[in-house]
C-alpha cells in the first residue's frame, strides 16, 4: 500500500484506484522461478539457440505473415529505415507471430517481481517497480481492466512483447484507426517495432554485422571482447589487434564490436557487430537473440 501511494503520487494517478488495483495482484511462484538465469545449456550455445528459432515451422509462418503485412512492412521501412526482414524476424522470435504471447496476468507478474524479486541473481526489483507504475498508467489511459491483461512472466505484452514503458514511449497507431493494438493490429505491431529500433539508434542501410575471425593472440582477443556488444573499435583498430575482417567490413565508417557466441564444447562463433546489431540488443540484451532475429529474417526473406 505504501508503494501504491508512491506510484499514485509519482504518476499523478488516483490513489484509491491504484490501491484497489494493486490489491488484486497475487504472488506467482512460477514468475519468480522463470526470471532466474536459465540452467538450460542451450542458453549459452549458439548452435542450439539458433535451431530453436530458425526452423521450418517458424520460417513458414514468417513467410505468410510477411505476405499478409507486406504493405505495412514497406511503409515502416520507408518511414523508419528498418528493413522488413528485421521486423519479421523480431515478431517471429518473440511470439511465433502471435502464437506465444504469454498467459500470465501482467499485474501479477510485475507485482511479483516488484515486491518479491527472488534472491540468487542481481536484484532488478526497481526496474519492475517502475514498469508496474507504467502499466498502471497505461491501463488508466486505455481504460483496460488491469486484471484481464495477459503477457509474459516478465510483464511483456502483445505480438512484439513490449514492456509497459515501451508501449507508452514507442507504440504507434500505424493504421490510423484511433487506437494502438499490439495484439490484433499487425499494422500497429509493424510500426511500433520499427519505431522502437529507430529510437534506439538503427541506421538505415547499415548491415547488422560482418564475418570475422578473432585474433589468435589471447590478449588481443580479450581486449576486443572487453566492450562486449558495444561497438567500440574501427575496422582498422580491429585489424591492428589481429582480427581478420571480411573485405566488406573494411570500408565500414562506424565502430564495430567483436561478438563472441559460445557453442557448448565446440569452438565459439564470432561476428563483428555494428550499431544496428547493438540496436537489436536494446530490444533484448542478448547477442544470441540479436543474431537469431537476423538469421530468421534472412531465412524468411529467401523464401518470399
Amino acid at each position: 500500500m505504501a508503494a501504491a501511494r508512491s506510484i499514485a503520487d509519482e504518476l499523478a494517478l488516483d490513489g484509491d484506484w491504484v490501491e484497489a488495483t494493486l490489491a488484486q495482484a497475487r504472488y506467482v511462484p512460477a514468475v519468480a522461478q522463470l526470471i532466474m538465469p536459465s540452467a538450460n545449456p542451450q542458453a549459452r550455445n549458439w548452435s542450439a539457440y539458433r535451431a530453436r528459432f530458425v526452423e521450418t515451422r517458424r520460417i513458414d509462418a514468417g513467410v505468410r505473415w510477411w505476405r499478409d503485412n507486406e504493405a505495412w512492412l514497406d511503409r515502416a521501412a520507408l518511414r523508419f529505415g528498418v528493413p522488413a526482414q528485421i521486423v519479421v524476424g523480431i515478431v517471429g522470435v518473440e511470439t511465433f507471430y502471435g502464437r506465444l504471447t504469454g498467459n500470465f496476468r501482467v499485474l501479477d507478474a510485475l507485482a511479483t517481481l516488484s515486491f518479491d524479486f527472488p534472491t540468487g541473481r542481481s536484484d532488478r526489483s526497481g526496474y519492475f517497480r517502475s514498469e508496474l507504475g507504467q502499466f498502471l498508467r497505461l491501463v488508466r489511459r486505455e481504460g483496460w481492466e488491469a486484471s484481464a491483461v495477459l503477457g509474459s512472466y516478465a510483464g511483456a505484452m502483445g505480438l512484439p512483447q513490449f514492456m509497459p514503458s515501451s508501449v507508452l514511449n514507442h507504440a504507434i497507431d500505424f493504421d490510423g484507426d484511433g487506437r494502438i493494438d499490439l495484439m490484433r493490429s499487425s499494422a500497429d505491431v509493424v510500426g511500433s517495432v520499427a519505431r522502437f529500433l529507430a529510437a534506439h539508434g538503427w541506421q538505415s542501410g547499415m548491415p547488422t554485422h560482418y564475418p570475422v575471425d578473432p585474433p589468435q593472440d589471447i590478449v588481443d582477443r580479450a581486449l576486443l571482447l572487453v566492450p562486449d556488444i558495444v561497438p567500440s573499435f574501427s575496422p582498422a583498430q580491429m585489424v591492428e589487434r589481429g582480427a581478420r575482417l571480411d573485405e566488406s567490413a573494411l570500408p565500414h565508417e562506424g565502430e564495430l564490436a567483436l561478438i563472441e557466441l559460445l557453442n557448448g564444447e565446440a569452438a565459439p562463433s564470432y561476428v563483428a557487430g555494428t550499431q544496428n546489431f547493438y540496436a537489436l540488443t536494446r530490444y533484448n540484451a542478448s547477442s544470441y537473440y540479436a543474431l537469431a532475429v537476423v538469421e530468421l529474417g534472412r531465412a524468411i526473406s529467401a523464401l518470399r
